[in-house]
């Protein structure tokens, strides 16, 4: 990298892929880049960088050679890109290890990890860095709402980073943690997922252990350790660490322990026990007692990073979470629209909750794409209707790309809301968004709250029935 200036991104409209081409440019390489269609907020941030790109792929578009090709992992043998990569010899590597080589020399890994909440508290983190005043460096997958996007260079001693545990590139099946190095790792949870790379839980925790047998000794593991959860899956990860293991949550046998959670509207407050000592009362600019567990881990490692109650306190009041987490997208005939990322059982369940908490008189649609690699297989459909029913009307719609699986893995949406009507909510299913939007355009009452849920776009659901809802929408008062 050090002799590399013109450097080619194939992939480049990933959620992660944008920034990083982002952070490049700002180091001063020359970036460019190409993908089968680049969308907001990916198109967006290039275009304020003024980095130029293709939404198509093709082996044109690496003349003349760049010196360096960073390859995304969702790009496979056959893409005319790479096949001309590998033909010509050209350089390339992964984001991770460009992360790894450029961005993490130097700097204090602080790794963000776990199967939910990471993308949150990574951003979470990042601004209480921010706001202590400790310039941080970086990196979110999502856009970060308190800096309007995904990273930072601040240039600080701490590199903050989220950690997933997808494969890193199609040479390395590993996970993408494995190149972050952390000096400090929060894991948020264990549940199964990505159930496309991992056969089982067990394979799944082991990724785990090994990323905590990363960590050096004069490092911190910080762990959710609620028993009755994730718990024990947590404390068998971290068991063999070799630097000291710090847990939070709920429960009293916690070192950071999390009491008297209470919600104000868009505010839930909360008061932080440490070892039997309270550390401080807290205001968070979040919604769910999900958000309250995260806030407690980024206060435990920002604690101890030298960052005091008053920073603290002063950040989580102002933090702006991150898009598509309870991202509300407008009022229109007193029809409350909201979108969120959640993608698995119980991050609906989580959303959900923190939604009736928050918008405790409405009706509460749930609205579900089962589109993660995980949600549309079966994996999840006999956990995923409990979940669902916690709403009071349900609409399912279809599998995204079903037709790349089999009919013994894929989910079946239809057997999904047939469960959930025999836990006694309403319950359809559609097979594309026109018709959903149709259907909540018609039948949604002013009240009403439409919560969608999926981690793409849902074939621009979201924006579909907006302008439905636009032209009128009905006036007779909602019935719970």
């Amino acid at each position: 990298m050090s002799e590399a200036k013109h450097v080619h991104v194939i992939g480049i409209g990933g959620s992660a892929m944008a920034p990083m081409a982002g952070m490049l440019r700002e180091q001063g390489y020359r970036v460019t880049g190409s993908d089968s269609g680049v969308y907001p907020p990916a198109s967006t941030l290039l275009e304020s960088l003024g980095i130029s790109f293709y939404n198509t792929f093709a082996a044109s578009h690496l003349q003349p050679a760049p010196d360096l090709v960073i390859v995304g992992n969702i790009i496979a043998r056959g893409n005319p890109e790479l096949e001309e990569v590998l033909d010509r010899k050209i350089p390339y590597r992964s984001l991770p290890e460009i992360l790894e080589e450029v961005f993490l020399p130097g700097r204090h890994s602080i790794v963000v990890s776990g199967t939910h909440g990471k993308t949150t508290t990574t951003a979470m983190l990042a601004w209480i860095f921010h706001s202590a005043g400790r310039k941080p460096n970086f990196l979110v997958g999502g856009v970060a709402e308190n800096f309007g996007k995904s990273y930072g260079l601040g240039g600080g001693a701490d590199f903050i980073l989220e950690g997933d545990e997808y494969e890193t590139a199609f040479w390395d099946r590993g996970p993408k943690f494995f190149h972050y190095h952390p000096d400090d790792l929060i894991i948020t949870s264990l549940e199964f997922d990505h159930a496309d790379i991992y056969a089982d839980f067990e394979t799944y925790e082991l990724a785990f252990r090994r990323l905590v047998n990363l960590v050096p000794r004069k490092g911190r593991v910080v762990i959710w350790g609620d028993t009755q959860d994730s718990g024990p899956a947590l404390r068998r990860a971290a068991s063999k660490a070799f630097c000291p293991v710090e847990t939070y949550g709920f429960s009293a046998e916690n070192d950071w322990i999390a009491r008297d959670a209470t919600a104000e509207g868009e505010v839930t407050r909360f008061r932080l026990f440490h070892r039997g000592k309270e550390f401080g009362g807290f205001a968070l600019a979040a919604s769910g007692r999900h958000n309250v567990l995260n806030a407690t881990a980024a206060i435990a490692v920002a604690h101890g990073r030298g960052i005091g109650v008053e920073s603290l306190s002063k950040a989580l009041a102002t933090f702006r979470s991150v898009k598509r987490r309870m991202d509300v997208k407008g009022e229109f005939g007193r029809i409350l629209v909201v979108d969120d990322f959640a993608h698995h059982p119980t991050a609906v369940r989580a959303t959900i909750e923190a939604a009736r908490g928050r918008w405790p008189k409405r009706r509460l649609w749930a609205i579900l794409e089962p589109r993660s690699n995980s949600m549309r297989r079966k994996v999840f459909q006999e956990s995923l209707p409990k979940a669902l029913a916690l709403a009071d009307r349900v609409v399912l719609g279809g599998v995204f790309r079903a037709q790349q699986l089999g009919d013994e893995n894929r989910m079946d949406p239809d057997s999904v809301a047939a469960s959930v009507r025999q836990l006694g909510v309403e319950a359809h299913t559609f097979a594309g968004s026109d018709s959903i939007a149709e259907r909540l355009a018609t039948e949604a009452k002013p009240g009403d709250l439409l919560l969608i849920m999926s981690n793409g776009s849902f074939d621009g659901l979201c924006e579909k029935l907006i302008k439905k809802l636009e032209r009128g929408v009905p006036t007779e008062a909602p019935a719970r």
